[in-house]
């Protein structure tokens, strides 16, 4: 099972589309994940349309139309791993001691909401993955998507892209 995770993707005020490779990557996927700040409902239905299967939250930036629409925080089980996107999750410090305790049940936290790419596994073997933005790069040197797979039940092939 192939997964695109994005996040932050602002458009149309940080930019006016996603970028073609971010496309591509939508058509390849199995699984599109987007842990919010979308700002326009325009996206949340191209992605609803053209990915095979598209699971989202809301971010801090979403207004009323998309918070009506997703949740705040998607939960799925694929392929027996549990994944669960939120949009934020607090500073770095402590980041991983706090997920824990807030998704006990949890294999694959995906969040957003810095911009920054993110990528550990807390004690017990939370993985914990940012994106980044494919569209605001912020402080980061790239703007960046992530790819993964989901094999018998095992996250595998985590591959963060720079744009």
């Amino acid at each position: 099972m192939r997964l695109l995770l994005i996040s932050d993707t602002h458009l149309p005020t940080r930019a006016k589309k996603l970028p073609e490779a971010v496309w591509a990557a939508v058509d390849e996927a199995d699984v599109v994940v987007h842990a919010g700040d979308w700002i326009n409902v325009e996206l949340l239905d191209e992605l609803s349309e053209r990915a095979n299967r598209l699971i989202g939250c809301w971010g801090n930036n979403d207004g009323p139309l998309l918070r009506a629409r997703l949740p705040e925080v998607a939960r799925a089980t694929l392929d027996g791993v549990s994944l669960a996107v939120v949009h934020e999750t607090g500073q770095a410090k402590g980041r991983e001691e706090r997920c824990e305790r807030a998704y006990p049940d949890v294999d694959v936290l995906v969040f957003g909401h810095s911009h920054i790419p993110w990528d550990t596994t807390s004690q017990r073997g939370l993985r914990l993955l940012n994106p980044g933005s494919p569209t605001d790069r912020r402080r980061q040197p790239y703007c960046t998507y992530r790819t993964a797979v989901i094999a018998s039940g095992r996250l595998e092939e985590v591959v963060l892209h720079n744009l």
